[in-house]
């Protein structure tokens, strides 16, 4: 019986061999390689500027706090996204709300924003910041939000944890056209790895120097942005709180390293997704639908179970794959259904198009290392569960 992850990294000797220089070098932390990290990434998305950090969850906090969130006002994201893309609000000692899902894409649904947004405009309760989520690697229909978000003032943050590579409207994810941030992850299992690590991307001067502060205790050498002359050379000013959120030089080389191959690692996920839609589409499940405007990274493939033609339960079927020794997963459990996020007032029912969706999704595995043999594998399981 085979074992077969649902994603895992690739590293290459190319990899080690970088990860090694910078071991042997005089720079471990804040020294040149993670600028050249973040300048590679910009430069590929057509972004003006990047700050590498420490996680995405710590690239959220980051775009939220320079966006200026804080007590009494409140960010909306989709219920349909890890915890993290909520949490950040909180962070911020501010207030968090969700929209539901679209049921083709799994992304913010365009109507529900709009029904939401006019609501709120009527009680003067529109949001500060909407972080629109691209799960599982395709875009959010961007130019509708930020039109929307430019006529009601709202800071718009592209969650694009899972979407590094991937484009939308010929432009690529990160490019910031549609956003004032855009963020992304650099998770083992995400498309490349630094081990643990983030980044934020925007085109915008004054949002990239608060996120440097913040980034680094709050703390700045600059002699130009202090606010007393230096005593001496030695001299540094703490001009807001701040975090030690900074990308170390050993992840930012293994960044560098990765990226190089970034192109290729989506063009073998998007093989293999064309791969599993065609030998996947008589069987009893939903297919990953993907909106025209969309190139998708697929950092993630998820299926809907067609339940109604199914003898067996969602809980079952997951468990009879495990067992065969194809490791799926399921992503995401709606986050308003969360225990901490029902103490805050949420319930089951609040957002229904995503509640749907999490009671039939899987995600087959995924990534970059995964043979036509394996995936071979799991799709014969998957045939001989459903039965």
């Amino acid at each position: 019986m085979k074992n077969i992850p649902y994603a895992r990294q690739h590293i290459n000797q190319e990899d080690v061999e970088a990860v090694v220089e910078v071991l042997k070098s005089d720079w471990l932390t804040q020294g040149p390689t993670i600028e050249r990290f973040e300048c590679q990434v910009a430069a590929y998305c057509g972004a003006k500027y990047a700050v590498a950090v420490t996680s995405a969850t710590a690239a959220l906090h980051l775009a939220c706090l320079a966006a200026g969130l804080g007590a009494g006002d409140e960010l909306w994201t989709s219920p349909n996204t890890f915890v993290a893309s909520a949490n950040c609000s909180i962070y911020c000692g501010a207030g968090i709300d969700f929209v539901d899902i679209d049921p083709h894409t799994y992304n913010l649904s365009p109507t529900a924003f709009d029904t939401k947004l006019s609501s709120a405009r009527e009680q003067g309760k529109v949001p500060k910041v909407v972080i629109p989520v691209h799960f599982a690697g395709q875009s959010c229909e961007m130019e509708f939000f930020w039109t929307r978000a430019r006529q009601n003032n709202i800071v718009i943050i592209e969650d694009a944890s899972h979407s590094i590579g991937g484009s939308y409207r010929n432009t690529k994810i990160g490019s910031c056209r549609y956003s004032d941030m855009t963020v992304f992850s650099f998770h083992p299992v995400k498309i490349i790895t630094t081990g643990e690590g983030g980044m934020i991307l925007t085109n915008r001067k004054e949002f990239y120097d608060k996120l440097l502060l913040l980034r680094s205790h709050g703390i700045t050498r600059n002699d130009a942005l202090m606010e007393k002359t230096p005593d001496g050379p030695w001299y540094y000013e703490q001009q807001v709180l701040g975090w030690n959120y900074r990308m170390t030089d050993i992840q930012a080389a293994l960044g560098v390293s990765q990226f190089v191959r970034v192109d290729e690692f989506v063009a073998r996920r998007r093989y293999l997704a064309a791969r599993y839609g065609e030998l996947l589409k008589e069987l009893p499940v939903i297919l990953p639908w993907q909106h025209p405007d969309t190139a998708s990274a697929y950092h993630l493939y998820v299926i809907g179970l067609e339940l109604n033609r199914l003898k067996k339960s969602h809980t079952a079927i997951f468990e009879e794959l495990l067992q065969r020794g194809v490791n799926v997963n399921l992503h995401y459990i709606p986050v308003h259904t969360q225990p901490y996020y029902r103490r805050l007032g949420f319930k089951p029912g609040d957002f229904p198009v995503a509640e749907e969706y999490y009671r039939k999704a899987i995600s087959l595995p995924m990534y970059y290392g995964l043979t036509d043999e394996d995936q071979d594998y799991v799709i014969a399981v998957l045939k001989e569960v459903l039965v």
